[in-house]
């Protein structure tokens, strides 16, 4: 199910569910993910490695067709996306939508420069001629904080640093003005003080191009710092999903709960550290119930048995258990 919002979404995502595999050995990577976006709105995609997250947003730009199967609607300006043909969402990539992979030194082509990169996306979703197009790049380039950014029109990737590979990446995405953005852990192999650079860049390039933006991580701090909607992923499902504030202030699900108390905040030296029991369910052996039972401290006869839906009673935050938390002191205790 997807909250209801006041607004019209530019990005609507009905049960989406994308599958590996055949017979037997069929993995359900994404199952029954709703979710939409905003213009202008950011949200947070959360969860353990290996929840979904990133299998989501590949399949939002058909890039789950070769290895899988994907179902379900994603609805862009009318359209889904699922049934679009594969000349249709090249002409949408990097165009309209527009996405930040995880890890720039193997997503950026090590034998091209860094403008030949960033005018192979203006060639292609751009009227542009080749003055324009250079013209653009030295301002993507100036845009994302680049130093001297028409010297560097000529420089491979590996005369970057980590952090401005990164910023390269963010500038080849956003070149032909996109109206989606999806970032996945564009900040996972960078120090803090980078990190906090990037996230910081990534939201005023948001405002200024009153983009929405659908970001993935692992890091609560970062969703508290730069989401408006964030929603949980277990085992390929969404399990919460809401405003942030309200989202992590008080969590619902047991598994929002665990990974708000897997953030360490005032401990002692030599305490240990807070961490969920057990480890994620095989996607290949999923239980017949709610794929969190085994490991969650408020589990019943019919968490075992019964798989809960997303279900939103309140309005303002949809969540998929049956044994929900109330209050803010039962998830923190």
């Amino acid at each position: 199910m997807t909250l209801k919002s006041v607004h019209s979404p530019i990005l609507q995502v009905e049960d989406l569910c994308t599958t590996f595999g055949s017979g037997i050995a069929t993995i359900p990577a994404v199952r029954d993910v709703s979710f939409s976006v905003n213009k202008g709105e950011i949200l947070g995609l959360v969860g353990e490695s290996g929840s979904g997250k990133s299998v989501t947003l590949r399949s939002l730009l058909g890039l789950s067709r070769r290895y899988g199967e994907t179902t379900g609607s994603v609805y862009w300006k009318g359209d889904n996306l699922v049934v679009r043909s594969e000349a249709d969402m090249r002409r949408i990539r990097g165009g309209e939508i527009a996405m930040i992979f995880q890890e720039p030194m193997t997503s950026l082509n090590p034998l091209l420069t860094v403008g030949m990169q960033i005018d192979e996306t203006l060639k292609a979703h751009t009227a542009m001629n080749a003055s324009e197009r250079k013209a653009r790049a030295v301002e993507m380039l100036d845009l994302v904080g680049i130093p001297a950014a028409r010297s560097r029109l000529g420089e491979y990737p590996h005369q970057f640093s980590g952090g401005m590979r990164q910023r390269v990446m963010i500038a080849i995405a956003l070149a032909a003005r996109p109206q989606l953005l999806l970032a996945d852990e564009p900040t996972t192999a960078l120090d803090v003080t980078i990190q906090a650079q990037i996230l910081d860049l990534i939201l005023s390039l948001a405002k200024d191009f009153d983009m929405g933006v659908v970001l993935v991580t692992h890091d609560l701090g970062v969703v508290a710092q730069t989401c408006d909607q964030v929603a949980v992923m277990y085992a390929g499902r969404i399990v919460e999903q809401g405003a942030v504030r309200q989202v992590l202030r008080a969590p619902q699900h047991p598994y929002t709960v665990g990974l708000m108390r897997s953030v360490p905040e005032n401990v002692p030296p030599r305490t240990p550290l807070y961490s969920i029991p057990g480890t994620p369910p095989s996607l290949l052996s999923l239980p017949e119930g709610c794929a969190f039972s085994a490991r969650c401290p408020q589990k019943t006869v019919l968490c075992e048995q019964s798989r809960p839906h997303l279900t939103n009673e309140t309005g303002e935050r949809a969540v998929a258990c049956f044994s929900r938390v109330e209050t803010q002191g039962d998830a923190v205790a």
